[in-house]
């Protein structure tokens, strides 16, 4: 009886990572009834995590009442994984652009919600915290989940307030005294897929705040509150944060996380595949199905099918990637462990209709690769 183990990334604005492993069981059982099949939807840090987390290893969702990106009152989810200790935070939650529509105003936008789903999970008995950082509405550095921790930011004149994008500028000392205890004695890793720095060209500000709602000179009063945030936090927590890889990451919450919470910064599949036990469960597997929209030299830096392959070839399993597209020339790919790349999509196409047919294209393409496995099975 074979064993398949699915693994696979979204395919943007497609289809969900969960439902790519529905379409490609489906065409495993039904060439294969008896074949085991373990699905592991991967989760990138943004809108989705805590669903596709609590899909591969189970758990339950937990509500709590928290603020939105504005200060509004809400409830959002989290999730408690069945070590019962392991609570994974989506930051997009509560500080997630979907929340706030078309009202787009990332200079007054606040991660506070994120640090109250963060302090009820600890105060509820969760001892590691997996917070995704992707799909934000904020540029506020962290300090709003921060302060909802406990982390006090003080102006010229001692007064402690919650700092937003366009008031980092305000933070004359940051203090630690109040921070909440349970944090201080827990582990804390926070998905990151983007390597940007806090500030500059490439930094937070730059990059990603004008798809948040911010003009040329809002993007240029962000970036130095973020630079001046950096500066207070090197000389107050000894922590610097300028050159951190990632530390653009969400607003600058990569940063923050680093600073105020004592995070670990590691990329989303690396988390996704220490959590979901893959070494274990892949060790006598058949084969891997991974894959991603398209398959470039952005994936040789460590996203999906490149960090599954690496893991895979360690323990001897071979592994294919199913993708939207490729770039011709993959041999970094190739020599990382993938041992084959098949784009889904049988003809050529334009993307906008390719797109609406991506689900019948991969059922295609993985039906086909898997009766080229059986024949292959069936000859040696």
């Amino acid at each position: 009886m074979s064993k398949y183990i699915l693994i696979p990334d979204s395919f943007k604005g497609s289809l969900s990572s969960a439902e790519i492993c529905t379409i490609i069981a489906r065409e495993i059982r039904r060439l294969e009834p008896e074949a085991t099949v373990c699905s592991l939807p991967v989760a990138d840090g943004g809108e989705g995590t805590v669903d596709a987390f609590l899909a591969a290893v189970g758990g339950q969702r937990v509500s709590a009442p928290c603020q939105g990106p504005y200060g509004q009152s809400m409830t959002a989810c989290y999730g408690l994984l069945p070590d019962g200790v392991t609570a994974v935070v989506e930051m997009a939650a509560a500080a997630g652009l979907p929340l706030v529509g078309e009202d787009r105003r990332v200079a007054d936008a606040t991660t506070y919600g994120v640090g109250q789903l963060i302090a009820h999970a600890l105060e509820h008995g969760a001892e590691r915290i997996v917070l995704g950082l992707g799909g934000s509405a904020t540029n506020d550095g962290g300090c709003g989940a921060a302060a909802a921790l406990g982390v006090e930011f003080l102006d010229e004149t001692g007064h402690a307030f919650v700092p937003v994008g366009r008031t980092l500028g305000r933070i004359a000392h940051i203090r630690m005294e109040s921070v909440l205890p349970q944090l201080r004695q827990s582990e804390v890793v926070a998905m990151c897929d983007i390597d940007n720095p806090l500030c500059g060209e490439s930094g937070a500000a730059a990059v990603f705040a004008p798809q948040k709602g911010a003009d040329a000179q809002t993007v240029r009063l962000l970036d130095s509150g973020l630079r001046h945030l950096a500066q207070v936090a090197e000389r107050d927590l000894g922590v610097s944060l300028l050159n951190l890889s990632g530390g653009g990451a969400a607003g600058g919450f990569g940063a923050g996380s680093v600073a105020f919470l004592g995070a670990k910064l590691q990329m989303g599949i690396e988390t996704v595949l220490e959590l979901t036990d893959f070494d274990r469960l892949a060790a006598d597997a058949d084969l891997v199905i991974t894959g991603e929209g398209r398959l470039d030299s952005q994936s040789l830096r460590g996203k999906v099918v490149i960090g599954v392959a690496r893991r895979a070839q360690k323990l001897g399993v071979p592994v294919v990637a199913l993708v939207g597209g490729s770039e011709p020339s993959m041999d970094e790919a190739y020599a990382a462990g993938v041992s084959g790349i098949f784009p889904i999509n049988p003809y050529p196409a334009p993307l906008e209709d390719a797109m609406p047919r991506c689900g019948e294209h991969l059922a295609f393409t993985a039906r086909n690769l898997l009766h080229f496995v059986e024949s292959l099975r069936k000859m040696s």
